[in-house]
């Protein structure tokens, strides 16, 4: 028998209409899992037990009386701590602000409320919002609910987390390099971030305040990608483009309208940056298996200047020269996973130009690349470069053009989740999400399978990320595996019915979901 805290949203929203179970029982039944399990875990950093109890009590009261609160009636879910609630604090893991609560919910919370979703808690992040691990000086450290020893992803990954041991049934995160869909990835559940603006980024408190160039993008996570469609269709366009004038009043379609035939995507096994494990592999061209029995087309596709495109982008988030990210921080401690980039921001020049050189002789050519992209530029080279951005972006749609291509399959990131510091000079990993900030396009992840015994090795060089690789195989086995589809920009409801398809194939998989830790 399924166990309140096991089931999905769209589970509990039917059970909710149907009267079989009560708002204040599934809150009851989630904090309970919380209190179980998030001692070892630690993704929930703020529960609001009694603010979350006496909203659902009223949200009894109303459905007794025959009254609908909207789409997410009575549905408990957690947020991201990055993301304003008011008379809460969003710290980004800086101690510095601890003490600052912010005076309203940020729009995308406001509406889900609006809607009937009760929050529950709110859920941890790394420093700064700036790595695919989850640990900060404020909360300490998120452990993978799969395997405690390494990372849930980041920047959302108290997010999934909390989603997969059974202390949430719907999420809301941020992404601008991949922090929904890594942790999806990383965890073993569904994330999407939607094509940039198709929900509200007001309220979104950022790592970098000001960089604008690659913009974070809020969007749901959940246990199934009904359930993110339930959260994409249930929020108001209309009342969201009347709080953020960037989002447009566009309705959100059903995907099972979405017809596949004639839809024709390409099969990415490698970006060309750091090559993905056996496992990711064959997780993708499993998902493009699935994606042809639905009637898709699948060719290969190379994106044309990728490695372009992620030199661009690091150069973008870096382009003061990581003085905003330090005194963001000021003297408090920096998390490991951040230390590189604020060196290797900061180097003169000409310091960073002889060592990438010499890195590349040395056979160190994926350490050189981030060395030659970070650093500070003038107004003018900032201008160049958001300029190529831009023509980078066309480019690619070009390419796709040519190719009649509707969206991508390929990998999350080059492994499975990391084992903790592991995340550490270790950034290229996850070109594979970053491309799609970049392009704005929107983009998900749904688990596919796990490691097996036979993938938890790869050919050895003496670049020292591909033998960090290695050694991240090498711990990875049983570890969840997903795969991330890619549409055009709005295109958001097909991107759903692509990965739709996929869950629906692989759902019979026996080797996922790995098991939870449950203490």
């Amino acid at each position: 028998m399924t166990e309140l805290h096991e089931l999905t949203a769209v589970e509990a929203g039917a059970l909710l209409d149907a009267k079989r179970v009560s708002s204040i029982e599934l809150v009851d039944a989630l904090l309970a899992r919380i209190e179980r399990c998030d001692g070892a875990v630690n993704a929930v950093v703020e529960r609001l037990d009694q603010r979350a109890r006496a909203e659902a009590r009223k949200a009894d009261e109303a459905r007794s009386r025959g009254e609908s609160l909207g789409a997410l009636h009575g549905v408990p879910i957690t947020v991201k701590e990055s993301i304003e609630m008011e008379g809460c604090v969003s710290t980004l893991g800086l101690p510095r602000r601890t003490s600052i609560r912010a005076g309203r919910d940020a729009p995308v919370v406001a509406e889900a409320r609006r809607q009937g979703a009760i929050v529950i808690g709110r859920t941890n992040v790394p420093q700064l919002l700036l790595s695919f691990e989850c640990r900060n000086p404020v909360y300490g450290q998120c452990a993978n609910p799969r395997k405690l020893t390494h990372a849930p992803g980041g920047s959302s990954g108290g997010e999934a987390a909390a989603l997969v041991y059974g202390g949430s049934m719907l999420g809301i995160g941020t992404d601008i390099g991949g922090s929904i869909r890594l942790p999806a990835h990383f965890s073993g559940c569904v994330g999407f971030k939607p094509t940039q603006d198709r929900w509200p980024n007001k309220g979104l408190v950022a790592g970098l305040p000001g960089q604008e160039a690659i913009r974070s993008q809020c969007g749901p996570m959940a246990r199934s990608v009904a359930d993110i469609e339930l959260a994409m269709r249930a929020l108001d366009p209309v009342a969201l483009s009347r709080a953020d004038g960037r989002v447009p009043p566009l309705p959100f379609g059903r995907i099972a309208d979405v017809s596949l035939k004639g839809v024709r995507v390409g099969l990415v096994e490698h970006d060309g940056i750091l090559a993905p494990s056996k496992a990711n592999i064959r997780a993708a061209r499993r998902a493009a298996e699935a994606l042809e029995r639905a009637g898709v087309e699948v060719v290969p596709f190379v994106v044309p200047g990728n490695a372009d495109a992620i030199r661009e982008y690091f150069s973008c988030l870096s382009a003061d020269g990581a003085l905003t990210a330090r005194e963001q921080v000021g003297d408090g401690p920096v998390d490991v996973t951040l230390e590189a980039m604020m060196l290797a921001a900061k180097l003169p020049a000409a310091v960073r130009t002889t060592a990438a050189r010499g890195l590349e002789l040395a056979g160190q050519s994926l350490t050189a690349m981030i060395l030659r992209s970070f650093g500070e530029r003038s107004v003018q080279g900032y201008w160049k470069l958001i300029s190529a951005v831009r023509a980078r972006r066309f480019a690619i749609e070009a390419a796709m053009d040519e190719e009649r291509l509707d969206g991508l399959v390929l990998p999350p990131f080059a492994t499975a989740a990391v084992p903790h510091t592991f995340g550490a000079q270790f950034a290229q990993a996850a070109s594979y999400t970053m491309l799609f900030n970049l392009l704005h396009w929107p983009a998900g992840v749904v688990p596919v399978t796990t490691v097996r015994e036979d993938e938890c090795d790869r050919e050895a060089t003496m670049d020292t990320v591909v033998r960090r690789a290695r050694e991240i195989d090498r711990q990875s086995l049983g570890l969840p595996v997903g795969v991330q589809i890619a549409t055009r920009g709005w295109k958001d409801e097909l991107c759903l019915a692509l990965l739709s398809a996929v869950e629906r194939s692989v759902q019979s998989d026996h080797g996922h979901p790995a098991a939870v830790i449950d203490p």
